[in-house]
């Protein structure tokens, strides 16, 4: 199967997907974003490329403006299997950050890998050192830097980080005041002051310690 590369298409063809590919093998693209978020869910995007039709202009989400994402992750969906999996802010309380990862990785491949005509024996890749996996008989590769590094884990950045940037603009609406419609619940200067006034919102990760102390009274020895 050749590997075709458009004119435009930024993020290259990592070995690992050039090998599998070569073969007749998927290769699923996993990456994550909001995971150092304060607020709001951590969210996995999963996608299978079509090989011999890559889209052009992917490229690492954090390297392309708000506009250009959108339009990428417009044509990803249209000429790729995608899928998008989250975990909650209140999952993240519950089972911690590590855990809440593997579950949005989950629930990410099993949109792809779950329906009719999906792809069998599939190369996983992963952005990152580690297997965010985790499960039995599933080929797993890491990759350090993947989303600049592998057009298939820079597609699965934009989507998920398209994915997650409308569910924080609607979250704006519904918990205004701390400007999650510009700052996605990472901790900007006004996020963070916002908080110093009105407290916490239900969106907001109650575990995490910068959250946690304003809602807990400080013991004074």
């Amino acid at each position: 199967m050749g590997v075709a590369r458009p004119e435009g298409a930024d993020a290259p063809v990592s070995a690992p997907e050039a090998a599998a590919w070569s073969t007749g093998r998927a290769v699923v693209g996993i990456d994550e974003v909001g995971r150092g978020a304060w607020a709001g869910p951590l969210t996995v995007g999963a996608v299978v490329l079509d090989p011999a039709h890559l889209p052009a202009g992917v490229r690492d989400s954090k390297r392309l403006t708000p506009a250009r994402r959108e339009a990428v992750a417009t044509t990803v969906h249209a000429t790729a299997l995608v899928g998008i999996g989250s975990a909650s802010n209140t999952e993240i309380d519950t089972v911690g950050l590590a855990a809440a990862l593997t579950l949005a990785v989950g629930r990410a491949l099993d949109a792809v890998l779950g329906g009719a005509g999906a792809p069998t024996d599939p190369l996983v890749l992963v952005d990152g050192p580690h297997d965010l996996v985790r499960r039995p008989g599933v080929d797993v590769a890491t990759l350090v830097g993947g989303d600049a590094a592998s057009v298939s884990i820079a597609a699965a950045s934009v989507v998920a980080k398209v994915d997650r940037d409308a569910r924080m603009v609607d979250a704006d609406a519904h918990h205004p005041g701390y400007g999650f419609a510009r700052n996605r619940g990472y901790p900007a200067p006004e996020h963070v002051t916002a908080l110093a006034r009105l407290g916490p919102c239900a969106l907001h990760r109650h575990s995490w310690a910068p959250i946690a102390r304003l809602v807990q009274p400080t013991l004074e020895v």
